[in-house]
């Protein structure tokens, strides 16, 4: 089945595309969900809400605005920057014991192999060394272009021109 007419089968409301669409594109948002939260069960719990809302708001979807995949993929980051920043997110990460954190540091080399499943990040491993600083704390990290700017001590506008400027050599790369 073709993207276009997966999609004439969601806006359908058709179960059986709803199975498709989620053997398609789970492993690839699961991927963006783990590498922002780093937490297996939450980022179980955000890829099922982030099929929820693609479910539910596929009317939403313009085709002429990009591609379907983009506009999934932002569904599942902002999810789970939201998730992320949430006050729950912030209270449970007040309750984790020292083991946790030994458990999170022992498996980060096996979580790092699966956070990449869109192939990505070796298109940004091409670009200048302060490019792949940046992508990183944004894009993969979820922080604010603020956030970015305390953690680089860099002023917001350099931050955000430097994004602009990254962005733009990243898609160079990927000839978009």
């Amino acid at each position: 089945m073709t993207q276009e007419e997966l999609l004439e089968q969601i806006y359908k409301k058709d179960g059986r595309a709803f199975t498709l669409l989620y053997d398609m594109y789970s492993k690839s948002l699961y991927g963006i969900i783990f590498n922002i939260l780093r937490d297996k069960e939450e980022s179980e719990d955000v890829l099922q809400e982030v099929f929820v809302k693609i479910w539910k708001n596929i009317d939403s979807y313009n085709t002429t605005k990009g591609r379907f995949f983009t506009w999934i993929l932002n569904i599942a980051r902002n999810s789970s920057i939201d998730r992320l920043r949430s006050k729950g997110h912030n209270n449970s990460l007040k309750n984790l014991s020292a083991d946790n954190f030994v458990h999170i540091l022992d498996n980060n080399h096996t979580a790092a192999s699966k956070i990449d499943a869109i192939g990505i990040r070796d298109f940004v491993r091409k670009l200048k060394p302060k490019c792949i600083r940046l992508i990183d704390l944004l894009f993969f990290k979820g922080y604010t272009q603020q956030e970015a700017s305390e953690e680089l001590e860099l002023p917001l506008g350099t931050i955000k021109t430097q994004n602009r400027s990254c962005i733009k050599d990243l898609r160079t790369l990927l000839q978009v």
